[in-house]
């Protein structure tokens, strides 16, 4: 890594949002004239911005809800019919805010995805906003407070699958158009909008579909909708994300099931063994004991003990693992997790050594570590603490490049005006321990392009998890900061080509 992601100071995380930083004196902001070099807001356009906005949340947050009501899950095994019901009431929405070309299309057997574009004037740039409409699995419905499907508001907050990722992400865009669509006609700015269908399903088919849609999608900066704010009351920009390598394992020592009482001692049954090789892929402190991995400068922000621990829901009492800052173990170290295990349930249990388990890890990698470098370490260490006694097969799974931002540009000085102008704050720079891997396939394809990593999340939305939500007070921020963004980008430079 050449470079860390630059950050706002050497400060903490706010655990209260008054405690967020004031704007710095003199800083840039949409307000002054030239901030990004396109046409700066007054403070009058801006304050009627905000007030269009109060009139038009209501009905963005009803058709954020209808969205919810959608089992758009994409995973393999469930029914693709709400997927394609999702991607339909998409397009519906980019129509109705005022895209003159909305299709659906999609390549292979990938899922139906969303293309809206408005084109620039001969000579001016393009915005590309990205979004996906597919959500994760909920997990056991019971878990959840209300039925995960069934949009319920409580306070400041919308619960439900996919309120937050990432069909917020979409009505961010939605709702930035339709503040700002018949203005951005006037400026001749280039807008595209692209919702994808598969995005949680690791978006098998995206490489293929952008090479497919190239001159529909090419743009000169990509606003990718599908990270995390700071804290609420502060905005962030993601400058930095965790790649990702996955595998599959099995430890096999019998032929069969065999009875444990007849059999059992001179051959450890499979679960054990797969326990003991899992053991070794982390040392005494908790750090990922692989050789061969790169740990990435420490981020000069750093986030309190006490909110890391509130947010991911440590149990009490309990130490946390591994070494450094909280910042730097969450978004510049490797970190590995078991995240699945075929093997017969208590319920099923009978008295007999099982012969083979199945395991899935997943590798989080920092920015500077080469994927398949670190694929290559991840199985090298697997096969050599192999356990006496078990035969160790091994799958290889999906790789994801990390992501690293070069965090002054143009598209990011702008990006960090309109935070703050619709915030009242200073915007953090962060990492997200987190992985995008397609943002690779999208500066690959898209070399001119500058890529900018906002989203709608907090720390309490609980993404992929048990009552996920969105806090709406941050949505309604994070749509007047796109409507500013759109609104200056006629000063952005034209980069494609």
């Amino acid at each position: 890594m050449s470079h860390e992601p630059a950050l706002e100071g050497d400060t903490a995380r706010p655990s209260d949002p008054s405690a967020a930083p004031e704007p710095a004196a003199g800083a840039d902001s949409a307000l002054d004239a030239g901030a990004a070099g396109g046409p700066a807001a007054t403070q009058e356009q801006v304050e009627g911005l905000r007030a269009r906005l109060e009139e038009i949340l209501p009905r963005s947050i009803e058709d954020l809800s209808a969205l919810v009501r959608i089992p758009s899950i994409a995973f393999p095994g469930y029914d693709r019919t709400p997927v394609h019901e999702s991607a339909e009431a998409v397009a519906a929405l980019l129509r109705d805010a005022g895209m003159p070309e909305v299709t659906i299309t999609h390549v292979d057997e990938g899922a139906p995805a969303v293309i809206a574009r408005r084109p620039a004037r001969e000579g001016l740039p393009t915005v590309l906003l990205y979004a996906h409409h597919d959500v994760q699995p909920t997990g056991d419905p019971q878990a959840w407070t209300t039925d995960p499907f069934t949009p319920a508001r409580e306070g400041d907050r919308l619960f439900g699958r996919g309120a937050a990722d990432d069909k917020a992400g979409v009505m961010a865009h939605v709702t930035a158009l339709r503040l700002v669509g018949e203005e951005l006609s006037e400026l001749g700015v280039g807008v595209t909008v692209f919702v994808e269908g598969e995005e949680e399903a690791g978006s098998p088919t995206f490489r293929r579909f952008i090479e497919a849609h190239r001159d529909q999608l090419e743009a000169d900066a990509i606003v990718v909708a599908d990270s995390a704010n700071w804290a609420v009351g502060t905005p962030a920009l993601t400058t930095s994300l965790r790649g990702v390598v996955d595998l599959t394992v099995t430890v096999r020592v019998l032929e069969r099931a065999v009875h444990s009482g007849m059999f059992g001692g001179p051959v450890l049954d499979a679960l054990t063994q797969m326990g003991r090789l899992v053991a070794t892929l982390h040392d005494e402190n908790g750090d990922v004991a692989v050789e061969g991995l790169v740990r990435a400068e420490a981020p000069a922000v750093e986030m309190p003990e006490a909110d890391y621990r509130r947010d991911a829901g440590i149990l009490e009492g309990q130490d946390l693992a591994g070494t450094g800052s909280i910042t730097s173990r969450l978004w510049s170290a490797p970190a590995l997790s078991v995240i699945g295990i075929d093997a017969p349930s208590v319920r099923d249990a009978s008295n007999t050594l099982v012969p083979a388990a199945r395991a899935k890890i997943s590798l989080r990698i920092p920015p500077g570590q080469d994927p398949q470098a670190a694929m290559d370490a991840l199985v090298a260490h697997l096969e050599s603490h192999a356990p006496r006694g078990a035969v160790v097969e091994i799958a290889r799974g999906e790789q994801g490049r990390p992501f690293l931002a070069p965090t002054d540009t143009p598209a990011m000085r702008l990006a960090r005006s309109a935070f703050r102008d619709a915030w009242g704050t200073d915007p953090v720079d962060t990492g997200l321990g987190g992985s995008i891997p397609f943002i690779a396939d999208l500066l690959e394809v898209f070399p001119g392009a500058e890529v900018l990593v906002t989203g709608v999340e907090d720390p309490d939305s609980r993404a992929h998890g048990v009552d996920e939500s969105l806090h709406l007070g941050e949505f309604a921020k994070v749509c007047l900061a796109e409507a500013l963004l759109l609104r200056g980008a006629a000063g952005l430079e034209r980069r494609r080509g």
